[in-house]
């Protein structure tokens, strides 16, 4: 029975290399705002003889989050593999200029969305499956604030929901990409020589070894 992974955050960047590594061997649940990129995605996957299941959702709407969710259980009881790669990146500001917007919606999508997801996810996963965090530790550094602190606070989710399911399961799993020419890194560091970063597709390959093992 081929195994599922559901990418929170699929369509682009690492999540896109991620699902593309994955494709030959799990079904890939897609999920992103972005329509036409998961189109593409999909194309991609399917080029390459894989299989995927589109999911055009904000993953900050909860109705959208169970709704998803009760979709894979009736279509597959079950989930092998999360991962979670979604994530808003507010703009650079002093701490004491950080728009009230940019903050709240950087604790919606960063935070309080992680949150439920770990809450619908960790039924699907049961006792075998894993959840995959990604971190990028930008917390205390200047300008960063908005970002660097919802982004700790997930992270610190993560690391909590491993240790409480460390003997019981699933197994939650915090990785450190190597820096990439993504498009949330091009908003922090505009004009920054790509040539030296790390292709997603790279860092994919270098990853998966850790994710399946």
């Amino acid at each position: 029975m081929t195994k599922t992974a559901l990418i929170t955050g699929a369509s682009r960047g690492l999540g896109a290399a991620l699902a593309n590594a994955l494709a030959p061997t799990h079904h890939i649940i897609a999920v992103s705002k972005t329509v036409g990129a998961l189109e593409e995605l999909d194309d991609a996957i399917k080029a390459a003889g894989g299989q995927a299941t589109l999911a055009p959702m904000d993953i900050s709407v909860d109705e959208a989050m169970q709704q998803l969710c009760r979709g894979i259980y009736d279509r597959w009881g079950s989930l092998d593999l999360w991962l979670h790669t979604a994530i808003h990146t507010a703009p650079l500001a002093p701490a004491g200029h950080i728009g009230s917007k940019d903050l709240a919606k950087s604790m919606e999508v960063n935070i309080e969305a992680t949150s439920r997801l770990i809450a619908y996810v960790s039924p699907l996963l049961g006792q075998s499956g894993k959840a995959v965090f990604f971190d990028d530790p930008r917390g205390g550094d200047q300008f960063f604030g908005a970002y660097g602190a919802t982004k700790a606070a997930q992270i610190a989710l993560a690391r909590s929901w491993a240790a409480e399911s460390a003997k019981t399961g699933p197994k939650v799993q915090i990785l450190t990409p190597l820096p990439m020419p993504t498009a949330t890194r091009a908003r922090f560091y505009p004009g920054e020589d790509r040539a030296a970063l790390a292709a997603p597709e790279a860092e994919a390959a270098r990853l998966l070894p850790m994710i399946l093992g």
